[in-house]
Parts: C-alpha cells; sequence; structure tokens
C-alpha cells in the first residue's frame, strides 16, 4: 500500500517548524530556532522550502530599528501537517497489529 506521507515534511526540521508553527499564530524566527536546537542558516533554508511549497508564510518588518522575520504557518501548511500526522498515525497503527498478528503466532 503506497505511503501519503508528504515527503517535504519527512526531513526532521521541516516537520519540527511546522509543527511548531500550527500551534500558534505566528512566530518570531529566533524562538522557532531555539525551539528547532538548529542554526540560522539550517531554518532559513527549512522556512524558505515550506514557503515555496506554500506551507509558511515569510513576514518580515522591523521591531524599533531590528530587522525581524515572523513565521506562519498557513491553511495549507496546517492542513498538509494533519495528513501527514494521520498517515503517521496509520502506519504505526498498521504495524503494531501486524506486530501483534506476528507475536501470538508464535
Amino acid at each position: 500500500m503506497p505511503s501519503a506521507l508528504d515527503p517535504l515534511l519527512q526531513h526532521p526540521t521541516r516537520l519540527t517548524v511546522l509543527a511548531f508553527l500550527g500551534a500558534c499564530r505566528e512566530a518570531e524566527f529566533g524562538a522557532v530556532r531555539d525551539h528547532c536546537e538548529v542554526s540560522d542558516s539550517v531554518l532559513s533554508k527549512a522556512a524558505t522550502s515550506l514557503e515555496e511549497a506554500g506551507y509558511v508564510a515569510v513576514k518580515k518588518g522591523y521591531v524599533g530599528k531590528r530587522p525581524r522575520t515572523w513565521l506562519a504557518a498557513t491553511g495549507e501548511g496546517r492542513a498538509a501537517l494533519a495528513a501527514h500526522l494521520a498517515e503517521l498515525r496509520r502506519l504505526v497503527a498498521a504495524a503494531e497489529e501486524a506486530g501483534a498478528r506476528h507475536g501470538s503466532a508464535t
């Protein structure tokens, strides 16, 4: 049976970024970076990939005179995350069921 996992979300950093953003309206770049425990460049690359897919919106602005970047999950990104997580749950449930059947056969 083919998997419905989203190839873009199979990368741990991109999945973590979208999961974090899915739980809030928007977040400042530094907060996402710190949560994901990655460097600025790694988060920037992940955010760009997610933005190109339409999963994340990037907004640039200033706080005082300091430049800031905010990230937000889009509706499409939230739907993709939900579908990806549902497929992961389905895969785990199917594997557990198969393992239980196999274990009881021995």
